[in-house]
């Protein structure tokens, strides 16, 4: 598979071949939503809770009468269907969302989307990507000169110039190959990967 290599304005200069195991495999839609969505579940926080009848606060007398109100029965006001009552089925604190994804699966289909976002033109390869001090503006304009605005970059190496450079970008992503993610993947417009992330990207996804 050849993906465009780009030089620092953000020009196809030349042609690099990527493997194909990584980056020329079929779309399987089935298979990329199964683990975008996984990923998405397994960062949940089963945090948030509901209260049931019995935790709500009310009294246990009974409303009005049983019989010649012309009103409906009722016991006590925390009756799921009168305002303020507990719920029927409450969220519990500690529902579990997490999802299994086999490796195999996941790398089948973190493959799929390389693959497909290099038939899109929406993925290309650049030799490396590296700022002299940790200056925002500096990154910034770099990736200006690129006429890039959404951007995730893939890098064999992020030192602490690089990542402080790039953390205030609201539209920048700088991650190592392991940290890719389905998800990130899938949100920015451009993905770039460095020549030396190619290697690590076959080694994991391959």
């Amino acid at each position: 598979m050849e993906l465009e290599l780009l030089n620092e304005q953000g020009q196809a200069a030349s042609k690099f071949d990527a493997p194909e195991t990584v980056f020329g495999r079929e779309y399987n839609e089935a298979l990329v939503h199964q683990i975008v969505v996984a990923f998405q579940a397994n960062a949940r926080q089963g945090t948030r809770a509901q209260k049931d009848r019995e935790q709500v606060k009310h009294s246990t007398k009974k409303p009005f009468r049983q019989k010649g109100t012309g009103r409906a029965r009722a016991g006590m006001t925390s009756s799921p269907l009168w305002r303020g009552g507990g719920r029927i089925f409450p969220n519990s604190p500690d529902e579990n969302f997490s999802q299994k994804i086999n490796k195999k699966m996941y790398r089948a289909g973190m493959a799929s989307i390389f693959s497909q976002l290099a038939r899109d033109g929406r993925l290309a390869v650049v030799e490396s990507l590296t700022v002299d001090s940790p200056k925002t503006k500096q990154l910034a304009a770099k990736f200006k000169a690129m006429n890039l605005e959404s951007v995730m970059v893939i890098a064999d190496q992020v030192d602490e110039n690089l990542f402080l450079a790039s953390r205030n970008l609201p539209h920048v992503y700088i991650v190592e190959p392991r940290y890719a993610d389905p998800v990130s993947l899938v949100h920015y417009k451009k993905v770039l990967v460095t020549k030396g992330a190619i290697d690590k990207l076959k080694e994991m996804f391959a």
